[in-house]
């Protein structure tokens, strides 16, 4: 038989029985977990703003720059919203909360020990 370079070291090539499959760890997407244990790379600080676009006129506390991974991140937003009692949500590695509450959220980030501005 002749082996084809092209092909040697492709593994898998179909099955029905997974789904899809993601092409690093060749397990079902739903259970891959290669991308969830890669924290974000950042400069360190943390940037706090208030923005009002798009949201027709209502402010949200946006926060930016955390260099955790997406479960920590979740828990750190699920602690920013209950220290300013208001909702919101944490959307592509941003935490967004409910209102102007850009005081408030700097200063739980510095007790938390981020370098927060």
């Amino acid at each position: 038989m002749k082996s084809n370079a092209k092909n040697a070291g492709s593994g898998l090539v179909y099955s029905t029985e997974l789904g899809r499959a993601c092409p690093q760890c060749r397990q079902a997407l739903t259970a891959c977990t290669c991308k969830a244990n890669v924290a974000p790379a950042g400069d360190g600080v943390v940037r706090v703003l208030r923005q009002t676009k798009g949201r027709g006129g209502k402010s949200v506390t946006v926060v930016k720059g955390v260099a955790l991974d997406a479960a920590a991140l979740a828990v750190l937003g699920k602690q920013l919203r209950t220290a300013c009692g208001s909702g919101g949500t944490v959307k592509d590695g941003v935490i967004e909360v409910q209102g102007d509450h850009c005081e408030r959220i700097v200063a739980a980030l510095k007790a938390l020990g981020h370098n927060a501005k």
